[in-house]
């Protein structure tokens, strides 16, 4: 057993969708949370950007003395997940591989969309993920980096969001697609008007929700499952203003019982072809 705490990373806010849905599976454990805001969304960031900004937030973490790094973030999973776990003595996991798991175990059709970041949509992790599951998968992906914006200026529930949706997927839906993976933890909050928009007979895989079932598993595996006894914490860092962001953590995680503060990360050196 270990009573260490759980590192998440993200770009943003968007990574508190995993964070609940863990902290829900797992209630007694501690986590350490970090939004990288001040240089939000990573959509449209570079492939070395991407990767930098992960290891800055990776070593910022493994300070913070955590038992396993949660990459909360799609466009860093499908960047920075296998360059992390070789730097690092601790598990790693990523939100592309659960979600992409349970996409094609629920499709039916075999007809699989992706609403993701430009940047993942472009790196055709999702496609490949998916076909190493089923290779008569067929995929259709659509980048949505507004959906990102929306969200990290906290007007998710908002008429502008609604309609947003309506008009970026107005088109996206095939005939026979049933499954519709949010490849990015920021679109979850978007849950109801994605549904609205694509229909009921359509299956949202929200990769947090079972990205917790790994976790749960992980840490049974490597006995590193918290004490019932433990006083479990929640710490939230920020790169950017704590005031917006405590406000989404509030409403989405429905409790104040969290530290929030905001940080500056320390600069990493050029990590292109030094990984």
């Amino acid at each position: 057993m270990s009573n260490k705490p759980i590192g998440l990373l993200d770009s943003g806010v968007g990574g508190l969708t995993v964070l609940k849905a863990v902290k829900n599976r797992l209630p007694d454990e501690s986590f350490v949370y970090i939004g990288d805001t001040k240089r939000c969304p990573y959509g449209n960031r570079t492939k070395d950007e991407i990767i930098r900004f992960t290891l800055e937030m990776v070593q910022f973490l493994m300070k913070k003395n955590v038992k396993m790094i949660v990459i909360a973030c799609n466009t860093a999973t499908a960047h920075a997940l296998e360059i992390v776990r070789k730097k690092v003595n601790i598990p790693v996991i990523g939100v592309v591989k659960p979600g992409s798991v349970a996409a094609s175990h629920k499709t039916e059709t075999n007809n699989i969309g992706v609403l993701a970041t430009v940047s993942t949509v472009d790196s055709k992790f999702y496609v490949q993920s998916l076909l190493k599951q089923d290779e008569k998968i067929k995929v259709k992906s659509l980048a949505c980096p507004e959906f990102v914006d929306i969200v990290e200026k906290n007007a998710y529930e908002s008429k502008e969001a609604k309609e947003l949706v309506a008009n970026k997927l107005a088109d996206f839906k095939e005939k026979e697609m049933d499954t519709v993976i949010l490849g990015c933890t920021h679109f979850p909050l978007l849950t109801s008007y994605i549904q609205e928009t694509l229909g009921e007979n359509i299956t949202l895989i929200d990769s947090g929700s079972v990205t917790s079932l790994k976790v749960e598993a992980v840490l049974n595996e490597k006995k590193l499952a918290g004490n019932k006894n433990h006083q479990n914490t929640i710490n939230i860092l920020t790169t950017g203003p704590e005031e917006t962001f405590r406000e989404i953590v509030e409403k989405w995680l429905e409790t104040k019982a969290f530290a929030i503060n905001q940080v500056t990360l320390e600069r990493l050196e050029d990590t292109n072809e030094k990984h």
